[in-house]
């Protein structure tokens, strides 16, 4: 079980990988983020991204997917109060292997709630150790006391 004493600022936890899948990619674009180049080949070449790619959102999803199986389902987690970026620096290709990490940047107790830590995370997916994916939120998570 994962608490907030577990997760100390300068912690790296890796979150595993996965590929992008194709047929999973276009679902997620028809349903939640249907612009052309996140549904169709042709308007995905003609566009400054260069081909058919994830949606951002999609890429964060694959991300949280993985933040979830590795920390959260095993941990004292009370969710987040959200967060201060989102950043998608280059665009995600079907079949692109992803690679997801998080980084612990600062971790304090709560001043009102002493029983709850306030966990600043960077959450992070690599392509070939090039950055696809960068945000950072407060995860809030239960101390073991």
């Amino acid at each position: 079980m994962i608490a907030f004493e577990d997760l100390p600022a300068g912690r790296v936890v890796e979150l595993g990988s996965t590929t992008v899948d194709r047929d999973e990619m276009l679902a997620f674009a028809a349903r939640f983020d249907p612009q052309p180049f996140h549904l169709d080949e042709e308007a995905g070449k003609n566009s400054v991204l260069g081909g058919l790619c994830a949606s951002g959102w999609f890429t964060m999803c694959l991300w949280m997917r993985a933040y979830a199986d590795t920390v959260l389902l095993d941990s004292t987690s009370q969710g987040s109060p959200g967060g201060k970026d989102l950043l998608w620096p280059a665009p995600v290709f079907p079949g692109d292997k992803l690679d997801f990490s998080l980084e612990v940047l600062s971790a304090r107790l709560s001043k009102s709630r002493p029983e709850l830590g306030l966990v600043e995370i960077r959450a992070q997916a690599d392509r070939d150790g090039q950055p696809v994916l960068r945000s950072t939120f407060t995860g809030m998570f239960g101390t073991r006391g």
